[in-house]
């Protein structure tokens, strides 16, 4: 399945371009073309995206250690006193 993505390219002045995205946080990919920027960019977008995707995975994880299962926590609450 295929997703779009809105990807900003700037010209920087050293004469390479830069590509990120408001939409996927962490993207930012510079080539040396246009073209080669949203191939580098497309590749970032890939590996963020399946890395977001095991993350939702792992939260239902447990581990086994001596003999009893753990589940691990996904997100810890933070309590001001």
């Amino acid at each position: 399945m295929e997703k779009f993505l809105n990807i900003n390219i700037e010209k920087l002045p050293e004469g390479v371009y830069l590509a990120t995205s408001e939409e996927l946080q962490g993207l930012v990919a510079q080539g040396r073309t246009v073209a080669e920027t949203l191939e580098i960019a497309r590749d970032v977008a890939r590996k963020l995206l399946k890395a977001q995707l095991f993350c939702v995975e792992i939260k239902d994880a447990y581990v086994h250690s001596q003999g009893s299962f753990w589940k691990l926590p996904y997100k810890q609450e933070v309590q001001n006193n």
